[in-house]
């Protein structure tokens, strides 16, 4: 799977190139230079979707779980920064971070519980803004093949998403514990625990439903806050498009992004989309592979220094693992 993910990540590379090339290399340099340090605080403006992402995770736990907002958008940080910048397919990010909760002090369950329920209304948020964005698309764009596709790919994903909350409910962890640990032997069960335990965790944190819906509504606030940045890029960028369109390019982008799972970063995809869905309202090819570059330039400032620190901070666990048991030897 790494493998693969690997490879389409170098294929995308070479599609993100060849928009940018197809564009035109010094009229997207132009654009970018007439954004200069717009560029700089579009990318800082991200950490406001991320807040709002982290207000909603946090209020999954327990009350008795003291879990500081601080350390939920580190953990966010380190998990979208490792989901959008390597070849796991978006869910080695989820299991690092369960992981940072548990060495943080957060017991087993409520971390891997609160990170199952999350991702998943993170999920139908994402369904219901890619589905605002879409019908405004086909309110504003007439292209009926297009239009079909897209539907056709929202009337696809619904059916999953229902199944993947039905799945939770029946017990997800149960279902699949005989499989996971053929797969993991033992590594399973140190870091997961029993099945049962994992899925009643899941329904409470269901059950509670005010929370829930809270988290729900903040993931969706969360998506829409995207849209701002296109809208702050093209600003910057010299080529304002209103909100609302700003709002059809981003619903229309996740949902590319998301079709494509495993391409790290969505890579080339991204770039495409932005080059037909911009072109499709108006944006010069130019300024569509501009606000693309822009929006990897989001992922380099705030991602790759996410990288950073969580190397540094496993390499401090690995030392720390490695003189533990020295430390024994000497006091018997």
């Amino acid at each position: 799977m790494i493998r693969l993910a690997g490879f389409l990540g170098l294929v995308g590379l070479f599609v993100a190139t060849g928009v940018i090339a197809w564009s035109g290399y010094d009229q997207v340099l132009a654009a970018l230079r007439v954004a200069g340090f717009g560029i700089v605080w579009t990318s800082l403006f991200h950490l406001i979707p991320m807040l709002a992402c982290v207000l909603g995770w946090q209020a999954l736990l327990p009350g008795q779980i003291k879990a500081s907002k601080t350390f939920f958008f580190y953990v966010l940080w380190i998990r979208a920064a490792i989901n959008n910048l390597m070849p796991v397919a978006r869910i080695g990010g989820e299991i690092v971070s369960v992981r940072l909760m548990m060495k943080h002090g957060v017991r087993k369950s409520p971390a891997i519980a609160s990170t199952v329920v999350e991702i998943t209304l993170s999920i139908i948020a994402q369904f219901v803004f890619v589905l605002l964005g879409v019908a405004f698309f086909l309110l504003r764009v007439s292209d009926e093949s297009l239009s079909l596709q897209l539907l056709w790919g929202l009337l696809i994903s619904a059916p999953l998403i229902g199944a993947l909350v039905y799945v939770q409910r029946v017990g997800f962890f149960g279902l699949f514990d005989k499989l996971f640990t053929t797969m993991f032997r033992d590594k399973w069960k140190k870091f997961a625990g029993g099945g049962a335990k994992l899925d009643h965790a899941v329904r409470t944190m269901y059950r509670r439903t005010g929370k829930s819906f809270y988290c729900f509504v903040m993931q969706l606030v969360s998506w829409a806050l995207n849209s701002v940045e296109i809208w702050m890029a093209l600003g910057f960028l010299g080529h304002p498009l209103p909100l609302a369109e700003c709002v059809m390019i981003e619903a229309l982008i996740q949902a590319t992004g998301s079709a494509a799972f495993i391409v790290p970063g969505a890579l080339g995809v991204q770039e495409a989309g932005f080059l037909l869905f911009g072109g499709m309202l108006g944006l010069t090819p130019e300024i569509a592979a501009a606000l693309a570059v822009i929006r990897r330039c989001r992922d380099l400032l705030i991602y790759v220094p996410g990288l950073l620190v969580w190397q540094i901070q496993e390499g401090r666990w690995m030392v720390q693992k490695t003189k533990a048991p020295r430390t024994v030897q000497l006091k018997s």
